[in-house]
């Protein structure tokens, strides 16, 4: 295991909770956190970025991320930026139930001891975590199989563990802007972007302010607007790329069989949770294309030892 998971037993309520309260003041004070958003500068060392998609509970895939943006130990300095998402909800149940709350606590882990270069981005599985609208995955509620994993592990305590999962998760950036320079469009990786047919409910601006609880309103607010999109279209892209000074997009929530997927003419999807998912590493000295980071796509899984 690494080093930056072992501070933490995932069965003590008094653990978890403080290492949730940790990584929540991680995201609202790290010095990259602007409003609703981190913002990096792409020429600033470390001026590289490890990128990754939906993660659902991969645990082998999770530490692969942490270990490739020099995150591993606390005490080793970071060799990348790295981006984290869609953390919960796995497909392996435990004795009926779903334990990954432990996942979002590793997650709260990276981020204390690495506030300025690990981003946890909200994704609309986590947010519904917390406003509780239920997902159908196979059947099966996967809010309710969460929850029911966090009575079954911490009983009497159940309470005030998901009370510290609340707050993590409404500490969570939308997005991560990196800068470019003067003139150059920047890169700005968020878990979706919103639906097309929607556009009109969505405040183009809350990239620029702080979020208030309506955000979070199903269907209505723009941070549930914003993760829960799919179906982008090219002049959306566009109209969204010269409001927000954006020549890549790198998201993640849409499926993509082989790992990552061009939405054209300027959005990458990674899905980082399968057997071929894929990571993206990419320099940030310069602004990156679409071509580049389709390029530069990895396996996430490790390698033969």
């Amino acid at each position: 295991m690494l080093a930056v998971f072992e501070s933490v037993d995932l069965r003590s309520a008094d653990a978890v909770v403080a290492a949730l309260v940790a990584g929540a003041l991680a995201n609202r004070t790290a010095p990259c956190r602007r409003g609703s958003i981190d913002v990096i500068d792409g020429a600033a060392a470390p001026s590289r970025l490890i990128a990754t998609g939906d993660l659902h509970d991969n645990p082998v895939h999770l530490a692969r991320a942490v270990e490739l943006a020099g995150m591993g130990d606390p005490a080793d300095a970071p060799t990348a930026h790295l981006t984290l998402h869609e953390v919960i909800h796995s497909d392996r149940l435990v004795n009926g139930v779903d334990l990954s709350y432990a996942a979002l606590v590793r997650v709260a882990l990276v981020k204390a001891a690495f506030p300025a270069h690990c981003h946890t981005l909200l994704a609309n599985h986590e947010l519904a975590q917390i406003v509780g609208a239920g997902i159908i995955k196979d059947g099966a509620n996967v809010c309710a199989l969460f929850n029911e994993g966090v009575e079954w592990v911490f009983g009497g305590d159940a309470s005030r563990v998901q009370a510290a999962i609340g707050e993590f998760i409404r500490s969570m950036p939308l997005a991560l802007r990196i800068a470019h320079g003067p003139g150059t469009p920047d890169t700005l990786c968020a878990h979706s972007l919103p639906d097309p047919m929607l556009m009109d409910r969505f405040d183009p601006d809350v990239l620029g302010r702080d979020l208030a609880e309506a955000d979070y309103a199903p269907r209505r607010g723009s941070a549930h607007l914003m993760v829960w999109g799919r179906a982008q279209t090219a002049d959306q892209l566009r109209t969204l790329s010269q409001r927000w000074n954006v020549g890549l997009f790198l998201l993640g929530h849409e499926k993509a069989d082989r790992g990552v997927m061009l939405v054209p003419p300027n959005a990458v999807v990674i899905n980082s949770d399968h057997a071929e998912g894929k990571y993206i590493p990419l320099p940030l000295a310069t602004a990156p294309t679409p071509e580049l980071a389709l390029s530069r796509a990895a396996s996430i899984a490790p390698g033969p030892a």
